[in-house]
């Protein structure tokens, strides 16, 4: 049976309604309620995955549902918020079936019991053309502790959590660019892409500490730049410090010219930020206390723009600075 077949109400009943929270009202009324806080400032954000761009066509369902909302949980942790609610938008081609929607929205339930959050509503449309997939997350986070891009200073250091490139390493793979590795690595990596890793209890720890915050998305360099623009200052930052996982150095080890590409290649979704020198010790203690990488990569100058250098301190040409979507 395709979802076609299935109708938009039948469609929502079975696979949606039982996602939805309280405020979601069962998906029953055109519009969802949702109550704030005391004190409190909702954060809303929105992304967008198409299949052949985002994600692989044959990528299993669940893994895309759950990529889908954790790159949206990664910008309510980029701007130190704490994730409550979603809404989702699906248009779907005639050919993806009801096991396919079955298998979606077990992805999303897995990780709503994961996150804690919850969806509201939405709306569902049919597609002749590839699969896409909207979503908005709402986060809400206490008034003046939100974090944005625009106030890095000269003298901050520039942190990053997790490993970078793994996810750019797991698309090549799967799309055959490079050999592979040994099976627990290309396992690894290819789940790196397909299901990133949300720093949804970091963001919120940053406040106080962060003065300038940005998820990993479009690549390292690339997002950089963004907080170096709305900051108006630039960064140098040192390739041999970026952090790589055991998978992703094993492919540098066989080919070195490929390292200064994981730190363009994007789908990281780790958080990268500007603190001031002297709150290095907390950021210690946050990693510890989280069993979480954060990892000092450079620092934040006078200037524009972002200089990626090697071990001497020369700065490396890049073709390509992060992904662009036109």
């Amino acid at each position: 049976m395709t979802a076609d077949e299935l109708g938009e109400f039948e469609r929502i009943r079975r696979f949606f309604a039982p996602l939805a929270g309280p405020g979601g009202l069962g998906l029953r009324d055109d519009a969802a309620l949702v109550d704030c806080g005391t004190g409190q400032r909702l954060v809303v954000t929105v992304d967008a995955i198409v299949a052949g761009v985002h994600y692989l066509p044959e990528d299993p369902p669940e893994t895309v549902a759950r990529k889908l909302l954790r790159v949206n949980l990664s910008d309510l942790a980029a701007m130190g918020a704490r994730p409550m609610h979603y809404v989702l938008t699906t248009a779907l081609p005639p050919e993806l079936g009801a096991e396919w929607l079955a298998q979606f929205a077990q992805g999303l339930h897995e990780d709503q019991e994961l996150f804690g959050v919850e969806l509201l509503g939405g709306d569902s449309v049919s597609t002749m053309g590839p699969t896409v997939l909207s979503l908005t997350a709402i986060g809400a986070v206490a008034t003046g502790r939100e974090i944005r891009r625009s106030g890095a200073t000269p003298g901050d250091l520039v942190w990053v959590s997790g490993t970078i490139g793994d996810a750019f390493l797991g698309l090549r793979l799967l799309r055959g660019d490079i050999p592979d590795p040994e099976p627990d690595h290309r396992e690894y990596l290819v789940r790196r892409f397909r299901i990133p890793d949300p720093r949804t209890e970091l963001g919120p720890l940053l406040g106080g500490i962060a003065h300038a915050l940005i998820d990993v998305s479009d690549g390292l360099v690339a997002d950089l730049d963004h907080i170096c623009e709305s900051s108006d200052v630039a960064a140098r930052i040192e390739l041999d410090s970026l952090p790589l996982s055991a998978a992703a150095r094993a492919i540098v080890d066989l080919d070195s010219a490929i390292r200064p590409r994981l730190a363009t290649g994007g789908d990281d979704y780790e958080l990268m930020f500007a603190a001031p020198a002297e709150y290095a010790s907390e950021v210690t203690a946050l990693s510890s206390r989280l069993g979480l990488p954060i990892t000092m990569i450079g620092k934040i100058e006078p200037g524009k723009g972002v200089h990626l250098v090697d071990a001497a301190g020369e700065t490396i040409p890049l073709d390509i600075t992060g992904y662009r979507h036109f």
